[in-house]
């Protein structure tokens, strides 16, 4: 094993890295340019740093999707068993890979062929000898809390789906119902982007969490309504501006790239002046007072005197405004007074021509020159009839002859082509400008940081202002959460009333709560309502509750809802087990894992003893044990007494009251057991008929009581006489006159396979 390298090596290591492009990676024509800054680097101090860490550099074709996940599954894993077949091997690694999380798949696909091409732990071995891979370990960056995709989409905290325009269902997705759709009030692209990046990746880092928190408080104060409302009017002008920069580079920069960055700078300024009305002891607004510079009132300024917005738009490109160049003054003051200038000129050409010419003009165009124009005649037929003595014939157009004379050629010799020369000296003046912006680029790119982030933090008080979300505290002390009156958060905009809740999974008592109630009392909108509220408290946004502690959790796991892989082949109770399996294997003591309806994709039995061995693996641990709430219909889970006695475990029920034969949902969380699931009052409200309703009561009492099942009288009497009354109907319509007719054959193909039915 290498010596560790020393802190000025990493100190070194963290500076370059933060010098190289991301993309570097996998790009394979920016790899050489930033390995040689690297190693120039190193080389530099190689005196000081005689052990240095390494960075390899793969090119992008190793990072392919599809090459990477038959890696994967075709890797050599000393702990999956030899005699698996290729199927029972990929549904083993799906509970440990996700591979629909794509850049999961791509990096451990690139990781296995470097580990292959370096024959780490074989390099003594044969070259057809793989490398064995002894497991897999999950590791999550620091202070960041782990969440799978399923997870994300089971709780809606995103959810894409067509657009509903038909101009726009093939260019992709839009946001629907989802709490990213509800919070997201950002008024500019890159506030978007960063919220979309906080959601993806909330945070155990209570500095930054309580800094977001701490802007949202302020402007959910009355007093700061209107600089809210203010900040995010101006927020609205905040454009791409790394996309103008690029195009900056390029020389590819466009009329209304001008425009957007003009009204992007002056923007920021106006950003930074509010910023320092405002309390600097916000570290938000301390940044953009101080880093929003001076060079930014230059960049404005530069631009609103240099650039004509309204000629530029009139002629489609760059032009500036008078007084900047004498020279382009000069000559567009000459291009202006062209027309008059060339009338007289063309009245003194017409004195010299042919008599039977009845007018000419003199004209301009751009790269030709000066032209004399004339109108053809009826005797001009022929090309050589153009020829006209003391004139050089040019071109035919729209039954105009163009020449050049003496007079216009002395013209193009006196004023040269105005118009290109004017173009390229605007163009020169254009680069110029550019410079001066690139020179500034960093605190344009700064000031799209600050912005964006104070766009977020916007968006995310207007949203808990209109729907009455309360700030959380955090407890480095709390393992697991504490929410006293929780609501979910779109649950709670979609029914007219909605009751909140209050959960507390905090401490060693109660760490597996066991929720049982009647279908459709709210037993999953509850474990979802835990799991937004601790994940909108993880990503510093306030949250709909009257109060919230948020403990140190480092991941959230769910089992709730299953959806069919058919990339995968997966069945839905598979990917249940996938799910469950997740928890189990990385679950600690500070995750939050919510069970819903576990085991109900298999026989009861099976199902039954599933859930109550996944809980009793986790009432083992003991202190250890992650906060687990799970929602079953499974009674006798509690009945059977199938878990063991003690404090770890809570049993919660959602509260109802039968009034006669209807069943009233108070959707309140208790403690207790239910003592049935009143599926028939559920059906009853799907609309299936009373017969069937009915019938399902009476095997479900016989099942209870442990009575034998027979089958409904009355129902096996309509079926015979509608046996009896078809074998009537087919023996009315033989004729009994008929020779063919053999009676033996109907008795013994009809009536007699007719007979167990009907006595």
């Amino acid at each position: 094993m290498p010596d560790a390298p020393d802190h000025e090596s990493l100190k070194l290591l963290q500076r370059v890295l933060d010098e190289i492009d991301p993309q570097s990676v996998v790009t394979s024509a920016k790899q050489d340019e930033n390995m040689t800054r690297f190693l120039g680097k190193l080389a530099s101090q190689e005196h000081r740093e005689p052990k240095r860490p390494e960075i390899i550099f793969l090119p992008s074709v190793d990072f392919g999707l599809e090459i990477s996940k038959q890696r994967l599954l075709s890797g050599n894993y000393s702990f999956i068993p030899d005699s698996m077949t290729a199927t029972e091997k990929i549904l083993f690694l799906s509970s440990i890979i996700p591979f629909d999380c794509l850049l999961t798949v791509r990096a451990l696909g690139g990781l296995l062929k470097f580990m292959g091409r370096r024959r780490i732990g074989v390099e003594l071995e044969d070259c057809n000898v793989s490398i064995p891979i002894l497991g897999f370990k999950k590791f999550a960056l620091t202070h960041l809390v782990s969440i799978d995709q399923d997870t994300y989409s089971v709780l809606q905290i995103f959810k894409s789906e067509p657009h509903p325009s038909v101009y726009k269902v093939a260019s992709g997705l839009k946001e629907g119902l989802s709490l990213f759709g509800i919070l997201n009030r950002c008024r500019c692209k890159w506030g978007e982007k960063l919220l979309r990046l906080w959601f993806t990746r909330p945070t155990q880092d209570l500095e930054e969490l309580n800094s977001r928190l701490d802007v949202i408080q302020f402007f959910l104060l009355p007093q700061n309504l209107d600089m809210a409302q203010m900040l995010h009017r101006l927020l609205g002008h905040i454009k791409n501006v790394p996309l103008i920069l690029k195009r900056m580079k390029l020389s590819h920069t466009k009329v209304s790239d001008w425009q957007v960055l003009y009204k992007t700078v002056y923007s920021a300024l106006g950003l930074r002046d509010a910023c320092r009305s405002l309390p600097q002891s916000i570290q938000l607004f301390r940044d953009i007072a101080q880093e929003f510079s001076d060079d930014l009132h230059h960049i404005a300024s530069l631009i609103g005197k240099v650039v004509d917005f309204e000629g530029s738009l009139a002629e489609n490109r760059f032009t500036v405004l008078p007084n900047i160049d004498p020279e382009i003054d000069e000559k567009k003051r000459r291009l202006t007074g062209l027309p008059s200038f060339l009338t007289e000129v063309a009245r003194k050409e017409l004195e010299n021509l042919d008599p039977r010419i009845p007018s000419c003009s003199v004209i301009y165009i751009p790269l030709i020159g000066f032209l004399l124009c004339i109108p053809r005649l009826p005797s001009m037929v022929e090309t050589n009839d153009f020829e006209i003595e003391g004139l050089d014939f040019m071109f035919l157009s729209e039954e105009k002859l163009h020449y050049r004379s003496a007079r216009t050629k002395e013209l193009d010799a006196l004023l040269g082509d105005l118009h290109c020369d004017i173009r390229d000296q605007e163009t020169l003046l254009m680069y110029q400008l550019q410079c001066q912006v690139l020179a500034r680029a960093a605190v344009l790119t700064r000031v799209l940081d600050l912005a964006s982030r104070l766009d977020v933090l916007l968006a995310l008080a207007s949203a808990a202002r209109d729907y009455g979300y309360s700030r959380p505290r955090y407890s480095l002390r709390l393992l697991g959460v504490r929410i006293q009156n929780g609501r979910h958060p779109l649950m709670e905009l979609c029914a007219r009333t909605f009751v909140p809740n209050s959960a507390e999974c905090g401490g060693y008592k109660g760490r597996v709560k066991v929720i049982t109630g009647p279908n459709s009392s709210g037993k999953s909108i509850y474990l979802k309502q835990v799991g937004l509220i601790t994940f909108m408290a993880l990503v510093g946004s306030f949250v709909p509750a009257e109060e919230a502690e948020i403990g140190t959790v480092d991941a959230i796991f769910t089992r709730i809802h299953s959806c069919e892989s058919i990339s995968l082949g997966l069945s839905t109770f598979m990917i249940d087990l996938n799910q469950v399996a997740k928890a189990v294997n990385n679950a600690t003591e500070r995750s939050l894992v919510l069970i819903d309806e576990f085991g109900k994709g298999t026989n009861t039995v099976d199902g039954l003893a599933l859930l109550a061995a996944v809980i009793r693996h986790w009432l083992a641990l003991g202190p250890t044990c992650p906060h687990i709430f799970v929602a079953t219909n499974f009674l006798s889970l509690i009945q059977l007494q199938l878990l063991p006695q003690g404090p770890l475990v809570q049993y919660l029920t959602m509260e109802t009251c039968e009034d006669g034969n209807d069943l009233v949902f108070f959707y309140q969380v208790c403690e207790g057991v239910a003592n049935a699931s009143h599926a028939s009052h559920t059906a009853a409200q799907a609309g299936l008929p009373e017969k069937l309703i009915a019938r399902g009561k009476e095997v479900s009492d016989l099942i209870c009581s442990g009575k034998p099942i027979k089958p409904v009288k009355e129902l096996l009497k309509e079926k015979q006489k509608e046996n009896c009354q078809m074998l009537v109907d087919k023996f009315l319509k033989l004729d009994l006159e008929d020779p063919s007719l053999d009676l033996d054959i109907f008795m013994s193909q009809e009536v007699l396979p007719a007979a167990t039915t009907i006595l």
